[in-house]
C-alpha cells in the first residue's frame, strides 16, 4: 500500500517569513502541534522547506526568553527536511523514517509538491489496527476448525 493512501491530506502550512507567535497561533487554531513550512513554486505547488513542531517553538523561542515576534519559523529550520513519495511503500517509508531519525514526514508527489504528512502517531495506529484484525482472524479459524471436528 502507497503511503499517498494513508497520509493525513490536511496539512497545515505555514511560509517560513511567519513569526514564531503567529505559527503559534496557527498550531492553536488548527491543533496541531507542527506546521510544514513551505515556499510556492513557479508552478504553485507549495514545496516542503521543513517542519517547526510546539516543542520547537518552547525550545528553542520561548525557553530561552526570545521575542517570538521577531524570530521567523525560517529562523528555527536547521536541517534539510525529510521527505517521502507518495507512491513509496509504508515498509518503505518506515525505514526511511529510521534511517533519517524523523518522527514525521511530508508526502510529497512526483514534482516534489506537498501532497500530506505521515507521522509515527499514524503508522502505530494503522498497524495497531492492522494486528487486531490478524487476532480477529486467528480466533475466527479456531472457531471454525473447532466447528468442522465435531
Amino acid at each position: 500500500m502507497p503511503i499517498g493512501d494513508i497520509c493525513v491530506r490536511d496539512v497545515v502550512i505555514a511560509a517560513k517569513d511567519m513569526t514564531v507567535r503567529e505559527a503559534a497561533k496557527l498550531m492553536r487554531q488548527n491543533h496541531v502541534g507542527d506546521l510544514v513550512v513551505t515556499e510556492e513554486n513557479t508552478g504553485g505547488r507549495h514545496i516542503p522547506l521543513g517542519i517547526v513542531t510546539d516543542r520547537d517553538l518552547v525550545l528553542s523561542v520561548i525557553a530561552t526568553t526570545l521575542d517570538p515576534s521577531v524570530f521567523t519559523v525560517g529562523d528555527l529550520l536547521i536541517r534539510d527536511v525529510v521527505t517521502v513519495s507518495e507512491d513509496q511503500g509504508i515498509f518503505e517509508s518506515i525505514q526511511h523514517m529510521r534511517k533519517n531519525g524523523v518522527r514525521r514526514m511530508p508526502v510529497v508527489d512526483r514534482h516534489g509538491g506537498l501532497v500530506g504528512i505521515i507521522s509515527i502517531d499514524d503508522l502505530i495506529q494503522l498497524l495497531g489496527e492492522e494486528m487486531g484484525l490478524l487476532a480477529k482472524l486467528l480466533s475466527q479459524e479456531q472457531l471454525r476448525e473447532a466447528q468442522t471436528k465435531v
